[in-house]
């Protein structure tokens, strides 16, 4: 990968606007436009990975998995976007558009900070559908996740538990969204540990806590409504945010490329 940006780490931002997420996301349509074959490849495995999920929790005759693994699947989404960062910095910069250094993004800068990042992000997704069993357990001793728990889940107890598993689910989303939202477009960008990119995320949505939310909330919406079609929604939906979420790391560290 060639380098980027080195040296000691930008002031993030303050003033983040409303207006700049309507900027990011023509940004991040127009990397979509200009590099399609990439977005469309990233966005692929993510939907491949959906689609086998519910052909193996059917399968095995668990089909009631598929809503705690399902609702968490947006977790793993940013790490999916890693190459699609490395594409908007490589157009952003002028360099050549390869599948070598792309695909080569999802090392880092061969201090495997990017690696850590991406267990880190497996580890929150496992730790989210072992508390959704939890929860069900807790609500539905004698159905859980069995495969007539989908019709358990339009009782008072399975309400309960949606409701529940709903504010458990925001609040596990919310807190991997502030760790990663910058620092993985950071650690694409720039010679830093995963300490000192996270500490960067934490400090962006602590100061712009409201347009932060506002971007989280654009996220799950998008990724739930592409999720819905069999996944295909995803094909489109993943690049463009991913590619957007890249130009809002640059605003967000007053280097803006959208601007």
């Amino acid at each position: 990968m060639e380098s980027g940006t080195t040296g000691p780490a930008a002031q993030v931002a303050d003033d983040l606007t409303f207006a700049d997420l309507g900027r990011v996301l023509a940004s991040g349509c127009d990397d979509f436009r200009a590099n399609p074959v990439f977005g469309l490849f990233f966005a692929a495995i993510y939907v491949f990975a959906g689609l086998a999920l519910y052909y193996g929790v059917r399968t095995w005759g668990q089909t009631a998995w598929f809503i705690p693994a399902i609702a968490g699947f947006p977790i793993i989404a940013p790490f999916i976007a890693v190459g699609l960062y490395e594409v908007s910095r490589r157009r952003e910069a002028g360099l050549p558009m390869h599948w070598g250094p792309i695909l080569g993004a999802l090392k880092g800068r061969g201090d495997e900070q990017i690696i850590l990042m991406g267990g880190f992000v497996f580890v929150a997704f496992s730790f989210w559908v072992i508390l959704a069993h939890t929860i069900s357990l807790i609500f539905l001793p004698n159905t859980g996740m069995e495969t007539d728990g989908i019709a358990a889940l339009q009782t008072e107890a399975g309400i309960a538990m949606l409701a529940v598993g709903s504010m458990v689910g925001a609040l596990l989303a919310w807190g991997l969204f502030s760790i990663t939202v910058i620092s993985l477009p950071m650690l694409i960008d720039r010679d830093v540990d995963c300490i000192t990119a996270i500490i960067a995320s934490v400090k962006t949505v602590r100061r712009n806590m409201s347009v932060m939310l506002a971007w989280a909330g654009i996220i799950a919406v998008s990724l739930g409504a592409a999720m819905l079609p069999f996944f295909l929604g995803l094909l489109i939906v993943l690049p463009v945010i991913g590619h957007a979420t890249w130009h809002l790391y640059r605003r967000a560290l007053s280097i803006s490329a959208v601007e």
